[in-house]
């Protein structure tokens, strides 16, 4: 999230074909009252989420096929801040925030506990775990490394901290920084690479989208675009010592944009281009400082023009007042600055693609990274992981800027989000384009990706509601490609792309917008599914932990078999290979799609539920014999489905209990 100056504006047609490169190759609807729940097999019409009551912690809310099972305000220091990402270790759920980050207790799903409040303020602390390990992202210009809430004033400082914190939190109550490591353009976001070969440390790929910093304050930055020591159009990896955290270092700087050019990109909605006409006049007539980026004229906001003026009023010594001939100086500069800063020529002339990724997805599982990457999403090759390598692209007009990726868990499959408006802005309006501040999902076969379609939350949100795709993981089902998401005040919606053509919508939960009047802060940054819950992540509200009810769209075989799967740890960013052990929900799940499929007779689906409830009363060698001829009959019969490898796939679960111990 956080306002970003890469929001693309031109007047290029719409419906431009995906590009693919490769190293080879609204009429108001019924409001649904506070707690009220709709569980049906297909949407409820009108949609309940249309027309909710505002309010910051009253807002009306409406849920189908979920329940919320706790809300848990923030810590009276944390309030007023942002509330960020998550990331889980054992029992708890970290938290980060713009004012530092909290740890809860989740192992009562019903009544979090609020372990530890770290205050230590930065954007946007984005966190993750390893082992006794928890890493924290710092970008502004106003982080600490004493974790001071003073700010840094200086232009130029050796208290500013812009990179990554690494905390010991072996105690948990008690973190200590253990290590920092700066970088040239702060950490936006990071994902921490476990190598499979490589026990003794973790990888860190650092995602930096800010300006690059003074080398001044850190030797060795470079902001011109066109230096081939530039700081602009590569990632950062830091290798972290698992014993020594202290150790932790950059170890390369992978140029993996190289040789992209720009995108084509599409228009604004036409809402938005009026609004941003008159805000750009009204601050014209206050003398506010504009520039263009990416194309298009817009306002400076003041967090990034201070630092500049303070540099021009520094290079020239004296007073430390900025004068009208500094402001004037600046204006003077600004085309070439921003030019440097974004990859571009002077004057807009845009001549290259993205410089920064803003988010990395690694699987290692499979030796593939998805990077969202501004103008692109990018396939790396990470199976050596300190020197990722590009080996594939797609963009497409329709994208605006590249946020986040997901894979299946086969691997067949990615899914890249569109964070258009940079998560501040309303982009689920009924006037917006389905295909804007959408998912784009492609199969991936062989390193290529081919586009498939698209997918964006299906009920219309207000203009003072920022609605955008964002954060989300898999939900782990066996069978089916199901993915829980944030839209931010658009809520949570849970959809499932088995069927890559046809994504749909089979569950969701919504509140009202923090305030009726202008846009607030607030709405879901990220939801995950962690051992049998789904946790959020609410920007204002706080933590809010959710459970699958359910339905004729998902049952209460598939959410028990989900709930097999455990992880010791979780980062949604370093993708784990879910594996299902053997077990009885397992097998009824696959059942209940081949059911739901046709993908056997009715009553060959009655008989074999008849055996499975007939073996799982019988123990030792009984149960075995029993499931061991169930499993071995449904594959003499699996050719004969119209869904042979699901039936062929619940025969495999059923062979598995017959040799469980």
């Amino acid at each position: 999230m956080a306002p970003r100056l890469s929001v693309r504006s031109t007047a290029l047609p719409l419906g431009v074909a995906f590009v693919l490169v490769a190293a080879t190759a609204p009429a108001v609807m019924a409001q649904m009252p506070t707690g009220a729940q709709v569980t049906a097999a297909s949407a409820p019409s009108p949609d309940p989420r249309v027309g909710l009551r505002a309010g910051l912690y009253d807002a009306a809310e409406a849920t189908w096929n979920l329940k919320v099972v706790s809300r848990s305000r923030p810590a009276e220091r944390f309030a007023p801040s942002t509330n960020s990402d998550l990331a889980f270790t054992g029992k708890y759920a970290i938290q980060g925030s713009y004012n530092g980050y909290q740890i809860w207790d989740i192992s009562t799903p019903e009544k979090p506990v609020l372990t530890t409040e770290y205050y230590c303020p930065a954007s946007q602390s984005d966190v993750s775990v390893y082992k006794n390990l928890l890493f924290v992202s710092g970008e502004g210009l106003t982080g600490r490394l004493d974790c001071g809430a003073q700010g840094v004033r200086d232009t130029v400082s050796k208290d500013r901290l812009r990179g990554l914190r690494i905390f010991d939190i072996t105690d948990i109550k008690n973190p200590k920084n253990v290590g920092n490591v700066q970088t040239c353009r702060g950490s936006h976001t990071h994902t921490v690479l476990v190598d499979p070969k490589d026990a003794d440390n973790v990888y860190v790929y650092i995602s930096g989208s800010a300006g690059v910093r003074s080398p001044n304050e850190l030797p060795g930055c470079i902001g011109a675009a066109g230096d081939p020591n530039s700081a602009l159009f590569r990632i950062e990896v830091i290798k972290v010592p698992v014993a020594h955290p202290e150790q932790a270092a950059i170890v390369s700087s992978p140029r993996i944009f190289n040789d992209l050019t720009a995108p084509a990109r599409h228009s604004e909605a036409a809402e938005d281009v009026a609004v941003a006409a008159k805000a750009l006049a009204d601050a014209k007539a206050k003398g506010m400082f504009t520039g263009t980026v990416f194309g298009a004229e817009r306002v400076l906001p003041n967090n990034m023009v201070k630092p500049m003026l303070d540099s021009v009023v520094a290079a020239r010594g004296g007073s430390p007042i900025a004068t009208g001939a500094d402001s004037a100086a600046l204006r003077a500069a600004l085309p070439a600055i921003l030019a440097a800063r974004s990859g571009e020529r002077p004057g807009g002339n845009r001549n290259a693609g993205p410089t920064q990724c803003h988010d990395i997805t690694v699987y290692p599982a499979i030796g593939l990274a998805g990077g969202a990457c501004g103008g692109y999403g990018l396939l790396l090759d990470i199976r050596n992981p300190a020197a990722p390598v590009r080996i594939g692209a797609v963009a497409d007009s329709n994208f605006s800027f590249w946020h986040s990726a997901t894979f299946n868990n086969d691997g067949s499959k990615v899914l890249f989000t569109d964070e258009w408006g940079g998560g501040g802005q309303p982009k689920c309006r009924s006037t917006d384009k389905h295909e804007w501040g959408a998912n784009a999902l492609f199969t991936l076969k062989d390193g290529v990706m081919k586009f498939q379609s698209y997918y964006k939350l299906p009920a219309a949100q207000t203009s003072v509601e920022n609605c955008v795709a964002h954060n989300g993981s898999l939900v782990p089902v066996p069978g089916r490609d199901i993915f829980v998401q944030s839209w931010y005040q658009g809520g949570i919606s849970i959809f499932d792309w088995t069927d890559i053509t046809k994504p749909m919508e089979i569950a969701f939960y919504d509140r009202g917008p923090v305030d009726s009047t202008r846009q607030g802060n607030g709405g879901t940054w990220s939801v995950y599914w962690y051992n049998g819950v789904l946790v959020s992540s609410e920007i204002s509200r706080g933590l809010d932990i959710l459970e699958l009810t359910p339905s004729a769209l998902i049952s209460q075989n598939e959410i028990d078999a989900a709930k097999t799967v455990h992880f010791d740890y979780l980062n949604a960013q370093g993708q784990p290979k879910l594996v299902w052990p053997a077990s009885f929900a397992k097998a009824r799940a696959l059942v209940d799609q081949l059911e739901r499929s046709n993908g056997l007779p009715a009553a060959r689906i009655a008989s074999v539920r008849e055996s499975l409830t007939a073996a799982e009363k019988l123990s030792g060698s009984a149960r075995g014999t029993a499931l061991s001829t169930l499993a071995t009959a449904l594959h003499a019969e699996a050719n004969a489905s119209s869904d042979a490898p699901k039936a062929h796939m619940m025969a495999a679960a059923v062979g598995e209990l017959a040799t469980a111990k």
